[in-house]
Protein backbone atom coordinates (compact mmCIF):
# COMPACT_ATOMS: atom_id res chain seq x y z
CA UNK A 1 0.00 0.00 0.00
CA UNK A 2 1.76 3.03 -1.17
CA UNK A 3 0.64 6.28 1.33
CA UNK A 4 1.41 9.39 -0.08
CA UNK A 5 0.71 12.32 3.18
CA UNK A 6 2.39 14.80 1.38
CA UNK A 7 1.54 18.27 1.40
CA UNK A 8 0.37 17.43 5.04
CA UNK A 9 1.04 18.76 8.52
CA UNK A 10 0.82 16.31 11.69
CA UNK A 11 1.70 17.30 15.19
CA UNK A 12 2.94 14.14 17.27
CA UNK A 13 2.79 14.79 21.27
CA UNK A 14 5.07 13.14 23.31
CA UNK A 15 7.40 12.46 20.57
CA UNK A 16 11.11 13.32 20.95
CA UNK A 17 11.77 9.41 21.86
CA UNK A 18 9.96 6.21 21.93
CA UNK A 19 7.04 5.41 20.24
CA UNK A 20 5.97 9.21 19.80
CA UNK A 21 9.16 9.35 17.54
CA UNK A 22 8.94 5.67 15.35
CA UNK A 23 5.36 7.98 14.77
CA UNK A 24 6.90 10.47 13.67
CA UNK A 25 9.49 9.15 11.80
CA UNK A 26 6.43 6.88 9.87
CA UNK A 27 4.60 9.93 9.03
CA UNK A 28 7.61 11.76 7.69
CA UNK A 29 8.42 8.92 5.80
CA UNK A 30 4.93 9.15 3.70
CA UNK A 31 5.75 12.62 3.12
CA UNK A 32 3.71 14.65 5.67
CA UNK A 33 5.50 18.02 7.91
CA UNK A 34 5.61 16.95 11.19
CA UNK A 35 5.84 18.59 14.81
CA UNK A 36 7.86 17.17 16.80
CA UNK A 37 7.09 17.84 20.70
CA UNK A 38 8.87 17.54 24.22
CA UNK A 39 8.61 20.02 27.03
CA UNK A 40 12.08 21.60 26.49
CA UNK A 41 13.67 23.36 23.65
CA UNK A 42 16.72 21.77 23.92
CA UNK A 43 15.88 18.15 23.82
CA UNK A 44 13.19 19.10 20.96
CA UNK A 45 15.71 20.43 19.04
CA UNK A 46 18.11 17.75 19.27
CA UNK A 47 15.36 15.15 18.53
CA UNK A 48 13.87 17.20 15.40
CA UNK A 49 17.76 16.92 14.19
CA UNK A 50 18.67 13.44 14.95
CA UNK A 51 15.11 12.31 13.20
CA UNK A 52 16.15 14.59 9.87
CA UNK A 53 19.57 12.62 9.79
CA UNK A 54 17.64 9.42 9.57
CA UNK A 55 14.94 10.88 7.11
CA UNK A 56 16.52 12.70 4.92
CA UNK A 57 15.20 15.57 3.35
CA UNK A 58 11.94 15.45 6.26
CA UNK A 59 10.57 18.67 7.81
CA UNK A 60 10.38 18.09 11.53
CA UNK A 61 9.14 21.46 13.08
CA UNK A 62 10.57 21.29 16.86
CA UNK A 63 6.97 21.99 19.50
CA UNK A 64 8.81 23.05 22.77
CA UNK A 65 5.76 22.78 25.33
CA UNK A 66 4.42 21.47 28.39
CA UNK A 67 0.71 19.86 26.88
CA UNK A 68 -0.68 18.89 30.45
CA UNK A 69 -0.95 22.86 30.88
CA UNK A 70 -3.52 25.32 28.70
CA UNK A 71 -0.56 27.97 28.20
CA UNK A 72 1.56 25.09 26.60
CA UNK A 73 -1.21 24.05 24.45
CA UNK A 74 -1.75 27.73 23.67
CA UNK A 75 2.01 27.51 22.61
CA UNK A 76 2.17 24.74 20.46
CA UNK A 77 -1.16 25.73 18.36
CA UNK A 78 0.98 29.12 17.80
CA UNK A 79 3.56 26.83 16.64
CA UNK A 80 1.49 25.03 13.87
CA UNK A 81 -1.81 26.77 13.99
CA UNK A 82 -3.10 24.15 11.50
CA UNK A 83 -2.81 20.27 11.03
CA UNK A 84 -4.01 17.75 9.33
CA UNK A 85 -3.13 14.89 11.57
CA UNK A 86 -3.59 15.25 15.21
CA UNK A 87 -1.60 12.20 17.05
CA UNK A 88 -2.07 12.27 20.45
CA UNK A 89 0.82 10.44 22.15
CA UNK A 90 2.07 12.11 25.23
CA UNK A 91 1.47 9.92 28.31
CA UNK A 92 2.95 8.60 31.54
CA UNK A 93 3.11 5.83 33.22
CA UNK A 94 4.42 3.87 36.34
CA UNK A 95 3.35 1.34 39.22
CA UNK A 96 1.71 1.82 42.35
CA UNK A 97 -0.03 0.64 45.16
CA UNK A 98 -3.45 1.32 44.48
CA UNK A 99 -4.23 2.62 48.20
CA UNK A 100 -1.03 4.78 48.08
CA UNK A 101 -1.78 6.81 44.87
CA UNK A 102 -2.76 10.04 45.79
CA UNK A 103 -4.89 13.05 45.01
CA UNK A 104 -2.54 14.75 43.40
CA UNK A 105 -1.06 11.92 41.51
CA UNK A 106 -4.50 10.89 39.70
CA UNK A 107 -5.27 14.54 39.07
CA UNK A 108 -1.64 14.76 36.94
CA UNK A 109 -2.14 11.64 35.26
CA UNK A 110 -5.49 12.49 33.78
CA UNK A 111 -3.65 16.34 33.50
CA UNK A 112 -1.44 14.66 31.04
CA UNK A 113 -2.60 11.56 29.67
CA UNK A 114 -6.16 12.62 29.06
CA UNK A 115 -6.51 16.37 29.17
CA UNK A 116 -3.79 17.69 27.04
CA UNK A 117 -5.24 15.53 24.02
CA UNK A 118 -8.59 17.07 24.33
CA UNK A 119 -7.31 20.27 24.66
CA UNK A 120 -5.41 20.04 21.39
CA UNK A 121 -8.19 18.26 20.14
CA UNK A 122 -10.90 21.09 20.56
CA UNK A 123 -8.47 23.28 19.10
CA UNK A 124 -7.93 21.37 15.98
CA UNK A 125 -10.76 19.75 14.85
CA UNK A 126 -12.93 22.40 13.87
CA UNK A 127 -10.53 23.90 11.31
CA UNK A 128 -10.27 19.84 10.04
CA UNK A 129 -13.73 19.60 9.92
CA UNK A 130 -14.43 23.23 8.02
CA UNK A 131 -11.56 22.06 5.16
CA UNK A 132 -12.87 18.57 4.77
CA UNK A 133 -10.46 16.13 6.25
CA UNK A 134 -8.63 15.54 9.09
CA UNK A 135 -7.00 12.60 11.46
CA UNK A 136 -7.34 12.68 14.91
CA UNK A 137 -5.73 9.55 17.03
CA UNK A 138 -5.06 9.10 20.72
CA UNK A 139 -2.76 6.55 21.82
CA UNK A 140 -4.75 4.01 24.13
CA UNK A 141 -3.31 1.26 25.68
CA UNK A 142 -4.39 -2.55 26.54
CA UNK A 143 -4.39 -1.11 30.02
CA UNK A 144 -7.31 0.54 28.66
CA UNK A 145 -9.61 -2.47 28.60
CA UNK A 146 -7.01 -5.15 30.96
CA UNK A 147 -6.79 -3.13 33.58
CA UNK A 148 -3.30 -3.56 35.34
CA UNK A 149 -3.62 -4.00 39.45
CA UNK A 150 -0.04 -2.38 39.80
CA UNK A 151 -1.16 0.74 38.29
CA UNK A 152 -4.83 1.45 38.05
CA UNK A 153 -4.76 5.21 37.71
CA UNK A 154 -2.82 4.91 34.34
CA UNK A 155 -5.60 2.32 33.18
CA UNK A 156 -8.06 4.66 34.04
CA UNK A 157 -6.90 7.49 31.46
CA UNK A 158 -6.32 5.09 29.15
CA UNK A 159 -9.85 3.97 29.27
CA UNK A 160 -10.92 7.41 29.12
CA UNK A 161 -9.32 7.87 25.47
CA UNK A 162 -11.78 5.38 24.20
CA UNK A 163 -14.38 7.86 25.60
CA UNK A 164 -13.07 10.98 24.47
CA UNK A 165 -11.98 9.56 21.43
CA UNK A 166 -15.69 8.08 20.30
CA UNK A 167 -17.11 11.04 21.35
CA UNK A 168 -15.04 13.19 18.91
CA UNK A 169 -15.36 10.96 16.33
CA UNK A 170 -19.44 11.58 16.73
CA UNK A 171 -18.62 15.25 17.02
CA UNK A 172 -16.90 15.14 13.25
CA UNK A 173 -19.82 12.86 12.04
CA UNK A 174 -20.06 13.62 7.52
CA UNK A 175 -16.80 15.75 7.82
CA UNK A 176 -14.48 13.96 6.16
CA UNK A 177 -12.62 13.98 9.29
CA UNK A 178 -12.21 10.78 11.00
CA UNK A 179 -11.37 10.02 15.21
CA UNK A 180 -9.74 6.51 16.47
CA UNK A 181 -8.28 5.17 19.40
CA UNK A 182 -5.03 2.84 19.24
CA UNK A 183 -4.40 0.33 21.37
CA UNK A 184 -0.53 -0.06 21.94
CA UNK A 185 0.21 -3.27 23.95
CA UNK A 186 3.24 -3.83 25.90
CA UNK A 187 5.89 -1.96 23.78
CA UNK A 188 10.10 -1.88 23.65
CA UNK A 189 10.86 1.87 24.69
CA UNK A 190 13.37 3.02 27.02
CA UNK A 191 10.95 3.85 30.14
CA UNK A 192 9.51 0.15 29.62
CA UNK A 193 12.68 -0.84 30.21
CA UNK A 194 13.27 0.72 33.21
CA UNK A 195 9.63 -0.41 34.26
CA UNK A 196 10.23 -3.83 33.53
CA UNK A 197 12.71 -3.79 35.67
CA UNK A 198 10.64 -2.40 38.34
CA UNK A 199 8.69 -5.95 38.22
CA UNK A 200 11.93 -8.41 37.81
CA UNK A 201 15.27 -9.08 39.01
CA UNK A 202 17.40 -6.42 37.94
CA UNK A 203 20.51 -8.78 37.60
CA UNK A 204 18.61 -10.37 34.44
CA UNK A 205 20.01 -9.25 31.24
CA UNK A 206 17.88 -7.77 29.22
CA UNK A 207 16.06 -10.56 27.02
CA UNK A 208 15.96 -13.04 30.25
CA UNK A 209 13.90 -10.11 31.61
CA UNK A 210 11.84 -8.99 28.98
CA UNK A 211 10.65 -13.12 28.66
CA UNK A 212 10.32 -12.77 32.35
CA UNK A 213 8.13 -9.98 32.30
CA UNK A 214 6.02 -11.14 29.93
CA UNK A 215 5.45 -14.30 31.57
CA UNK A 216 4.93 -13.77 34.57
CA UNK A 217 3.24 -9.91 34.00
CA UNK A 218 1.43 -9.79 30.32
CA UNK A 219 1.07 -13.79 30.14
CA UNK A 220 -2.24 -12.84 27.92
CA UNK A 221 0.09 -11.84 25.17
CA UNK A 222 0.03 -14.11 21.86
CA UNK A 223 3.21 -12.26 20.60
CA UNK A 224 5.01 -13.54 23.54
CA UNK A 225 7.46 -10.24 22.86
CA UNK A 226 7.29 -6.95 23.88
CA UNK A 227 5.96 -4.95 20.29
CA UNK A 228 8.27 -2.61 18.69
CA UNK A 229 7.72 1.44 18.69
CA UNK A 230 7.81 0.68 14.69
CA UNK A 231 4.75 -1.44 15.00
CA UNK A 232 2.78 0.68 16.87
CA UNK A 233 3.90 3.59 14.06
CA UNK A 234 2.53 1.43 11.05
CA UNK A 235 -1.08 1.52 12.19
CA UNK A 236 -0.72 5.27 12.50
CA UNK A 237 0.47 5.97 9.16
CA UNK A 238 -2.29 3.76 7.61
CA UNK A 239 -4.75 5.45 10.04
CA UNK A 240 -3.64 9.30 9.16
CA UNK A 241 -4.22 8.11 5.42
CA UNK A 242 -6.83 8.78 2.90
CA UNK A 243 -7.20 5.06 2.62
CA UNK A 244 -8.27 5.05 6.07
CA UNK A 245 -11.72 7.48 5.37
CA UNK A 246 -13.99 4.83 6.51
CA UNK A 247 -12.32 3.76 9.78
CA UNK A 248 -13.75 6.03 12.53
CA UNK A 249 -15.12 6.04 16.24
CA UNK A 250 -13.02 2.85 16.26
CA UNK A 251 -10.44 1.57 19.09
CA UNK A 252 -8.08 -0.55 16.67
CA UNK A 253 -5.77 -3.05 18.53
CA UNK A 254 -2.13 -3.06 17.96
CA UNK A 255 -1.72 -5.55 21.23
CA UNK A 256 -0.07 -8.30 20.08
CA UNK A 257 -3.33 -10.20 20.69
CA UNK A 258 -3.04 -8.80 24.18
CA UNK A 259 -6.88 -8.25 24.57
CA UNK A 260 -8.71 -11.68 24.81
CA UNK A 261 -11.46 -10.56 22.56
CA UNK A 262 -12.31 -11.26 18.93
CA UNK A 263 -13.55 -7.79 18.11
CA UNK A 264 -11.58 -4.69 17.22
Amino acid sequence: MLIDLKDKTALVTGSTQGIGAAIATGLARAGARVGLNGRGEDSTAAAAARLTSEVPGAQFVPVAADLSTEEGAAAAVSALPEVDILVNNLGIFGSRPALEIDDAEWRRYFEVNVLAGIRLTRAYLPGMMARGFGRVQFIASDSAVAIPAEMIHYGMTKTSLLAVSRGFAKEAAGTGVTVNSVLAGPTHTGGVEDFVYELVDRDLPWEEAQRAFMREHRPQSLLQRLIEPEEIANMVVYLSSPQASATTGGALRVDGGYVDSILP
